[in-house]
């Protein structure tokens, strides 16, 4: 039974939202973060999202059963009918378990993982040199992607700012993080194999071709 649902896994800045993306538009399916799904529940006022807005506003975590119903709401949106891909859920062997059962209620196949795999140094590159516009919101990195002028966007002249925590200290830390938490989920798909590893040192381009060949054939 082919893939119905697909989840990207990747440190941050491995590109794991550009490929997401890419492959969104190809098929035509939805890219669902979680973000997004706590927002959509929100908006719409469902008692789940009532729940998560409570949470949110207090600055408490929103707790899992809250967020796995969420996600089964939106799933069940008619816009994923024809598949949907999974970008930051899950995060847990729980969570995991979760989107397993509902798929098997929906009498889907199991979801293909693919896991963007970048070497430290480059993530560390592409994450301290990130730079965004104040004005328009381009994205430079001083590293692949220099502005013609230090500081200044090259389509309005707009100043370029550096995130608070796109410092090498912070990036270390949020790095470490993943990987503690991701490992096991890595391992937990891996031991169903359903995961595909990708080389994500190489340009977003080569990245996206031999995807979305790979996927062609899935």
């Amino acid at each position: 039974m082919r893939p119905h649902a697909l989840i990207f896994l990747g440190a941050p800045g491995a590109g794991k939202g550009t490929q997401a993306r890419e492959v969104a538009k190809h098929y035509g399916i939805p890219q669902i973060s979680t973000g997004d799904m706590l927002r959509d529940a929100v908006k719409r006022e469902t008692a789940l999202g009532l729940a998560a807005k409570a949470r949110m506003e207090s600055g408490s975590l929103v707790p899992d059963d809250v967020v796995d119903g969420i996600v089964a709401e939106r799933i069940n949106q008619p816009d994923c009918a024809n598949g949907f891909i999974l970008d930051g859920f899950p995060r847990t062997i729980s969570q995991a378990q979760f989107v397993d059962r509902i798929l098997a209620e929906k009498g889907e196949g199991r979801p293909l993982v693919l896991d963007i795999e970048v070497t430290e140094d480059l993530l560390l590159k592409r994450l301290t040199g990130r730079r965004t516009c104040s004005v328009c919101g381009e994205i430079y990195n001083i590293y692949f992607n220099s502005p013609k002028v230090e500081g200044l966007c090259d389509r309005d002249g707009g100043k370029l700012m550096q995130r608070a925590d796109d410092n090498e200290v912070s990036i270390r830390q949020r790095l470490e993080g993943y990987h503690r938490q991701t490992s096991p989920l890595i391992e937990y798909y891996r031991g169903q194999g359903v995961l595909l590893s990708l080389n994500g040192d190489l340009e977003p381009e080569a990245i996206a071709k031999g995807l979305l060949d790979y996927l062609s054939k899935a």
